[in-house]
């Protein structure tokens, strides 16, 4: 079986694990500190801090710009549920704006027909590696003195016009779960270019001390441990030998597919970081279900990002639904194909052959 995502953590991540351990200094310490300064270097010289998940980066950045109760941040509703549960774990309410149906990214045009006068804030996501259209997104944030934070969670290495995700908004939260482009097991970190929003960070993520037992604030837990950030500093290192081969699988299914399949489509001037090569399967979700089981038959892993919308589930459910009619349509059709850095060239020629197949059959 060749799975749709596979953490790429090998000999050096488990020795970087093991000496940190036997160091004896496991939380927060010099690991840490080195991998902020490394990881700073790929968000043009921005501040970082490192947490302990890409949900705590956007909860503590919504906590450290002052978004609470009676305030409102425009997300997307295809997303994962963190960046619409985290602006109400923050007392705030999420409102749901459309997608662009091409790079299934915050629309800008939905962002504005969703302004309101109590309207604090935008989370635009970054989804499956591709930069939301910032060009539109931050100056319209600009015009209505809105925060721009960006849900850069699947965009480790993406970039718009040159300028890598994570480098536009006043905060960018990013995430090392074990299936993204860089990986810790659990781990997130926050970039801003605000030195003073960086220091009340570092505040929140400590209990709110600086110096151990002086509380300045109140603070939770969300630190990174040094375990975790060792090993995120050897796939920081790797990052652009794993961004290369992401974006070769990309290329060589793009045209293995081309005139046949819906392949991703990147936007003038997006570099797009492939965390998830997704494809749109017309006919709705019972097709796009039998072309996965073709799939499964063929020894090839698939999966659904996401197949209920955020404004659909529970926790979310509202008296009247929001029309997005870009987002149904998109949790009804996506489908993601294999595409990581552990692809060989059989294994890529495979996943494409069985897409094919499984085209063909799906057609009838």
């Amino acid at each position: 079986m060749i799975p749709v995502a596979r953490p790429m953590l090998g000999e050096d991540e488990i020795d970087a694990a093991v000496q940190v351990m036997r160091s004896g200094h496991v939380v927060q310490g010099q690991q840490v500190a080195a991998f902020e300064a490394e990881f700073a270097d790929w968000v043009d010289g921005r501040h970082c801090v490192a947490v302990s998940s890409g949900t705590s980066a956007l909860w503590l950045s919504l906590l450290a710009l002052g978004i609470s109760a009676g305030d409102e941040v425009i997300v997307p509703s295809f997303s994962f549920a963190a960046t619409a549960s985290t602006v109400a774990l923050a007392g705030a309410t999420p409102v749901f704006a459309d997608i662009d149906p091409v790079t299934f990214c915050t629309d800008p045009g939905a962002v504005a027909a969703a302004i309101t006068p109590r309207t604090a804030a935008v989370i635009p996501v970054h989804l499956y590696g591709h930069p939301a259209l910032m060009d539109a997104l931050v100056p319209l944030a600009g015009r209505h003195g809105l925060a721009l934070i960006e849900d850069a969670a699947q965009a480790h290495g993406a970039s718009l016009h040159g300028r890598p995700a994570g480098a536009f908004g006043i905060a960018a939260a990013f995430s090392f779960y074990p299936t993204k482009n860089v990986a810790t097991i659990e781990g997130g970190l926050i970039v801003t270019p605000d030195a003073g929003l960086a220091r009340k960070l570092r505040l929140l993520r400590n209990q709110g001390m600086e110096v151990p037992y002086h509380h300045e604030i109140i603070g939770t837990n969300a630190r990174m441990s040094d375990v975790a950030a060792a090993i995120a500093r050897c796939q920081l290192g790797k990052l652009g030998d794993f961004t290369l081969a992401r974006r070769r699988n990309a290329a060589a299914l793009d045209a293995a597919f081309s005139g046949t399949l819906a392949c991703p489509q990147a936007a003038a001037g997006a570099r797009h970081a492939y965390h998830q090569y997704t494809i749109s399967v017309p006919g709705g979700a019972g097709a796009r279900d039998a072309f996965a089981a073709c799939l499964l038959k063929a020894g090839v892993g698939s999966r659904v990002y996401y197949p209920v919308p955020i404004h659909r589930q529970p926790g979310f459910a509202r008296d009247k639904d929001p029309y997005l009619p870009h987002t149904d349509a998109a949790a009804a059709r996506v489908l993601s194909l294999p595409v990581h850095p552990a692809l060989t060239g059989a294994d890529v020629a495979h996943v494409a052959a069985a897409a094919m197949d499984a085209h063909r059959k799906t057609l009838r």
